[in-house]
């Protein structure tokens, strides 16, 4: 295919199917037009995009950004993110989905700095619940983030704790569904993890997922370290990066109003309420999506 090809080009621009007697100053051309083809048959055999130089890649679509999901207490990043991160594959992106460690604020954003030092090119940073904790202390100064998502979200100020900035309004029935569980380090110091009652998690958690898939997340669920409460945060992204919000209006954890406070104080980009629990991934996958979508557009 490709000698025809070769031979077709060839044959026209040496000027073999002309006729000299009409067409000479055609005939006269041959020479260079011989030199020519030797060149587009090259060409023929080896990388066209190549040949069309750098304005190929004109009006050609910039990469899209990586899209970081971070999860929050009590849950992983395959039960908290397996819908929203199909969706986001589906349209394009690359997702990471770390695992949150889950050991308080210090601990918990040190590790995200580090995986998001790990991937290049520009982030679209998210996080849920506790983990928008996380995201606001992990992305201040790294300017490779260019958005936050935050979704059913704590998003803390600069020195303020989770303890304090869940009391600013009521309607959170998170402490009458937590379980502490004392630990004890080989060292002989201890601390205590934080688990939600089984038979309550679904009441305040997730009452508008499937019974079976509550079942399923009390049974897995991660332990948060209770200092994570009282853990002062040292730096707020959301004041120098753009910031999209996700308000979950029936949130019986972070009350919508709570979430609605930080949306306003960040001077969100956008923002969007949802009818939902505190777990909109996974009950309302495509709203959660299409906002971080919005926001890799935007940051793009």
């Amino acid at each position: 295919m490709v000698n025809a090809r070769q031979n077709v080009l060839s044959t026209y621009l040496t000027g073999a199917h002309m006729n000299p007697r009409r067409f000479p100053r055609f005939v006269a051309l041959t020479a260079a037009a011989g030199i020519a083809a030797a060149a587009i048959t090259a060409l023929v055999g080896g990388n066209a995009a190549t040949a069309a130089g750098p304005d190929a890649t004109a009006g050609r679509e910039e990469p899209k950004p990586t899209v970081v999901l971070v999860h929050g207490a009590f849950a992983d990043a395959t039960g908290s993110w397996s819908q929203v991160a199909k969706r986001l594959q589906d349209r394009g992106y690359r997702v990471v989905a770390p695992a949150n460690p889950l050991r308080g604020l210090p601990t918990d954003s040190a590790y995200l700095s580090s995986v998001l030092d790990s991937i290049d090119g520009p982030i679209v940073l998210a996080g849920h619940s506790y983990g928008g904790a996380v995201i606001t202390n992990a992305a201040a100064g790294n300017p490779a983030v260019k958005a936050l998502v935050y979704v059913a979200a704590f998003a803390p100020d600069k020195g303020e704790t989770l303890g304090a900035l869940s009391e600013k309004f009521p309607g959170s029935q998170i402490q009458t569904a937590l379980r502490p569980v004392p630990y004890q380090l080989p060292d002989g110091t201890g601390g205590a993890d934080l688990y939600l009652q089984p038979d309550k998690l679904r009441e305040v958690f997730a009452p508008d997922v499937p019974e079976r898939t509550a079942d399923l997340m009390a049974a897995a669920q991660r332990p948060l370290s209770a200092s994570a409460f009282a853990d002062t945060t040292a730096d707020a992204a959301w004041r120098t990066i753009p910031s999209w919000f996700l308000v979950a209006t029936q949130d019986k954890v972070i009350p919508a109003d709570l979430q609605r406070f930080e949306a306003v104080r960040a001077d969100a980009r956008g923002t969007t309420e949802v009818r939902s629990s505190h777990v909109p991934m996974i009950s309302n996958p495509d709203a959660t999506t299409d906002l971080i979508v919005k926001a890799a557009r935007a940051a793009g």
